[in-house]
């Protein structure tokens, strides 16, 4: 764990030395808690100045995706979205998310072991959000496949050939839902896709586009972060025996425990904003225009904000963690992944008493921005 390691010693000297640092492309971060959790509810940091800088990978649509728009228009979005995907609806999924989970570890059990990112936490997340969205299962292995391309054309070590790889990824997932907007136009069901299409808000409703993008957005948003929360929360409870050892002997911990595991080894790393206007900060002057990242990561280690940042604690209370973002902008699939991750875990810890590693060296995904393992081949 010695790159993990100094992963987080690079987030502690910035808050120590520079918390308002512009790097050498002019890109300012921010380490401290209290200027990430400002920034993320602050209207002068905002995200619609980065569908001009992505201009080229967005073609020559004419409506702003939803990830690139403040409110007004974005807070418009939300309570369209928030009217079918809510928290009612993802807590009824429990049943179904523990029968998926017992039966993916029943499938792996003669084998004495499995890769927990592909054989559970990317298996469970896609398959809950496609079963959502109305995806019918034969299809489900294809968006696993979109994902694993969109993933690792993420990886800063990604050539052309990957990259190429998820751009074309992203291309047939909307392809995908474009045809199944229209179907379901046609022979409605009660899947979220359906009630997207019939949602109304005082008068309003989703546009064909904006629906195309919500549909992608929900697919990425309900699955991508809890796979790393499985892999990067039980790869730290098997690294820290004490605290897998309370968990075990206190089930009633679960819920606590998965907060802290998102502190600890947050899934995102940083979050992109764009300065709206002159901003100054810690006697530095981030200039209108500039790209603003709040360091997700290094606000949730922070000692002003945590008693013993670098120790993992189950127990931690309080613990307002910053893992899902905060504000306007926070992720929309927060509620699902918590909850996937609470089954995931607790249903592995509870089943697997001699629950080991395989390999001692966790093979991280290259990239600044999520933190996730590329596998995890875990013994039973």
């Amino acid at each position: 764990m010695e790159a993990a390691a100094e992963f987080y010693r690079h987030y502690a000297r910035l808050r120590a030395e520079d918390p308002v640092h512009e790097s050498r492309r002019g890109v300012w971060l921010l380490t401290r808690y209290d200027d990430v959790s400002a920034a993320l509810r602050d209207a002068r940091f905002g995200r619609k100045g980065f569908l001009e800088l992505m201009a080229p990978q967005n073609g020559e649509s004419k409506t702003s995706p939803m990830r690139f728009q403040d409110p007004p228009g974005h807070t418009r979005l939300r309570n369209l979205i928030g009217k079918v995907f809510s928290h009612e609806l993802v807590g009824s999924l429990r049943p179904r998310i523990q029968h998926i989970v017992d039966d993916l570890l029943d499938l792996a059990r003669d084998t004495g072991g499995m890769d927990l990112i592909a054989g559970l936490g990317l298996t469970l997340s896609v398959r809950m959000i496609l079963e959502l969205l109305g995806v019918p299962a034969g299809d489900h292995e294809r968006f696993a496949q979109w994902s694993r391309d969109m993933t690792q054309s993420l990886d800063a070590a990604a050539g052309s050939d990957a990259s190429a790889r998820g751009i074309a990824a992203q291309q047939a997932i909307d392809e995908y839902f474009r045809g199944l907007i229209a179907e379901r136009r046609q022979c409605p069901r009660t899947d979220l896709t359906t009630r997207l299409i019939a949602v109304e808000h005082d008068g309003d409703v989703l546009q064909e586009a904006e629906l195309l993008d919500i549909c992608g957005l929900l697919f990425v948003a309900g699955h991508a972060t809890a796979v790393d929360l499985i892999g990067n929360g039980v790869l730290n409870l098997l690294l820290h025996p004490s605290e897998l050892r309370r968990l075990r002997e206190e089930p009633g911990l679960l819920a606590q425990a998965v907060e802290e595991l998102l502190r600890y080894d947050s899934p995102v790393q940083r979050v992109g904003r764009m300065a709206n206007t002159d901003v100054e900060l810690r006697g530095k002057l981030i200039p209108k225009g500039a790209v603003v990242f709040p360091m997700l990561g290094a606000a949730n280690r922070d000692p002003a904000q945590y008693v013993e940042p670098e120790r993992l604690d189950l127990a931690r209370r309080p613990n307002r963690h910053l893992a899902f973002g905060y504000g306007a902008h926070a992720c929309i699939g927060a509620a699902l992944a918590r909850l996937e991750g609470q089954i995931a875990i607790g249903t592995l810890v509870r089943r697997s008493p001699k629950l080991a590693l395989v390999d001692d060296v966790p093979r991280w995904r290259n990239s600044s921005e999520t933190r996730g393992l590329k596998e995890l081949p875990v013994a039973f």
